[in-house]
């Protein structure tokens, strides 16, 4: 489960709260509820799914009034039925509905991301084949995005270019080709060398050039189960490349050690919520 930098979750939800809040504030709640009035609502599911972003939600309501008092009653990682509730929060209402938006955006698609994470996980299991997750994420949110795909039961690929060798196509044409690329990124023995490669052919010389691990991208069914037997027992092999719950299935009956999907980041569809406002906190004036 990667970790989640408390600096790092104020900033991004800082940034999240200037732009819906702006200078101005919510000027219609201004307007209509007092400003010490308090309040109280609840955080429901409007549909099932898998929560996630608990820590995110929880910092935008604290950064618009730190004494918002926040009870939840389900847990990342849980599974959620409709009408469920989920948080319980209480203090001064202009802060929860300032705060409202925000945290249930993050709410809503962290748990998409963790749902749809969860239906792609539950097929590769079966089959013994680990699901990872991309770098195709939404620009700013790579952090809770990757911890909502752990919480779905899928696992991490490296987190950018900073952290792992990855050659693609574009590095093989602008050195001259796959061993060249291979002996250049193995100048550096402090990373292993993974090669992209479309065909079992290519496997075969990035093999022989010394790379690591082999990313066989945009493989028919057919070609997935070629490689995996021109793999096995020789080195770690990734398969990626339009994966869909309809045919991840074929592919991960091959048994490559992993399939990677960007879907689960990039095109989620968000897990419904609403807040509810309740009324002020039990014995607070009316």
């Amino acid at each position: 489960m990667p970790q989640l930098e408390r600096r790092e979750l104020e900033d991004l939800a800082r940034r999240a709260l200037s732009e819906d809040l702006g200078e101005a504030g919510d000027i219609t709640t201004k307007r209509i509820v007092r400003i010490d009035q308090p309040g109280r609502a609840e955080i429901v599911a409007k549909a099932e799914g898998i929560l996630a972003g608990i820590p995110v939600a929880e910092t935008v309501f604290h950064l618009v009034d730190k004494q918002l008092d926040i009870v939840w009653m389900a847990s990342d990682g849980d599974r959620l039925e409709v009408g469920q509730a989920i948080a319980e929060i209480a203090g001064r209402a202009r802060a929860i509905l300032a705060g409202e938006r925000v945290a249930l955006n993050f709410l809503q698609h962290l748990s998409g991301v963790a749902t749809l994470t969860s239906k792609f996980a539950s097929i590769c299991t079966q089959h013994g084949v680990r699901l990872l997750c991309t770098r195709k994420t939404i620009p700013g949110l790579r952090a809770v995005q990757r911890y909502a795909v752990s919480l779905g039961g899928g696992h991490l690929h490296r987190a950018g270019l900073y952290d792992a060798v990855l050659i693609k196509t574009n590095h093989e044409r602008l050195s001259g080709g796959v061993s060249e690329a291979v002996r250049r990124a193995k100048a550096n023995p402090n990373f292993e060398v993974e090669v992209e490669v479309e065909t079992v052919e290519e496997i075969e010389e990035a093999i022989a050039a010394g790379a690591d691990r082999i990313l066989l991208d945009n493989a028919d069914p057919a070609t997935v189960k070629e490689a995996v037997q021109a793999t096995k027992g020789r080195i770690y092999l990734e398969v990626s490349g339009g994966m869909t719950l309809k045919n991840i299935a074929a592919v991960a009956r091959a048994k490559p050690d992993a399939i990677s999907v960007g879907r689960i980041t990039h095109s989620v569809e968000a897990v419904d919520m609403a807040l509810r406002v309740l009324g002020p906190p039990s014995g607070a004036p009316r």
